[in-house]
């Protein structure tokens, strides 16, 4: 019998200068894309993050106002050790993030602040390929972002956003969906695997509240394992995947 062909993801367009990440949490892009994100501020790209909560209700054994602090700090150092030193929170309550105008606005309001060409959010669906169950926070957060995709860039749909001198952008030409089961391109973590695996590490405390793993090896083997996953679908090359919407 004839092998079934592998089908090979196509590179990420990679014609932009400016991207935007919308996720829910502290360490979703950790956990979904930070060593294309590390591939990217190497090129000279700019890369900012947004996130709907500030993780408060992630960790069991801390309260959400010591909780939330602290995550936040983690984000932070997260981020720069990928290049990225823009980071906001919208101060949705963790784990009760909700689907709706107000969300839209918010994410359409940073759109038009950051002028992003590419947009990056995480996997929206109400599963993890059928296997795992998603938190509504991150289906409510990759719905919105989709949505405020498009609602940067009309007038009509926020004027009240025009009004505190957002103009319009609709200069967003993709939305990058991060741990989509359905992916459609990916982009070379070669270069940015070891950054993406301090990057996690810099989530210690919640590391270390989910798993009695040694920090390092858990977040190597999950990074590394996952990127190795794709190979076969890239050239043989560690890859993240995303499953892209051209607008």
């Amino acid at each position: 019998m004839t092998e079934p062909k592998i089908t090979q993801l196509p590179p990420l367009p990679g014609d932009w200068r400016r991207a935007l990440a919308v996720v829910a949490h502290p360490d979703d892009l950790e956990y979904g894309c930070s060593a294309a994100i590390a591939t990217w501020t190497d090129e000279g790209r700019e890369v900012a993050y947004l996130l709907a909560t500030r993780g408060e209700a992630g960790i069991d054994t801390l309260a959400p106002a010591e909780c939330g602090p602290l995550r936040e700090r983690e984000q932070r150092a997260s981020a720069a050790v990928v290049g990225v030193s823009e980071v906001e929170f919208l101060d949705h309550r963790d784990g009760v993030v909700e689907y709706g105008v107000a969300l839209r606005r918010d994410i359409a309001a940073a759109i038009r602040r950051h002028r992003p060409e590419l947009v990056l959010t995480l996997n929206h669906r109400d599963t993890w390929g059928g296997v795992a169950w998603n938190t509504p926070d991150h289906v409510a957060v990759g719905r919105a972002t989709l949505d405020a995709a498009a609602d940067a860039g009309n007038r009509w749909i926020f004027p009240e956003l025009t009004e505190r001198g957002l103009e319009p952008w609709n200069g967003v030409r993709w939305v990058a969906v991060a741990g989509s089961a359905s992916p459609t391109h990916a982009v070379d973590a070669t270069a940015g695997l070891e950054r993406a695996v301090r990057s996690l590490l810099e989530h210690r405390t919640y590391i270390e509240g989910l798993t009695d793993e040694d920090p390092e090896t858990y977040a190597r083997a999950f990074l590394t394992e996952n990127a190795q996953r794709l190979a076969e679908r890239f050239g043989g090359r560690p890859a993240v995947a995303f499953e892209v919407f051209a607008r």
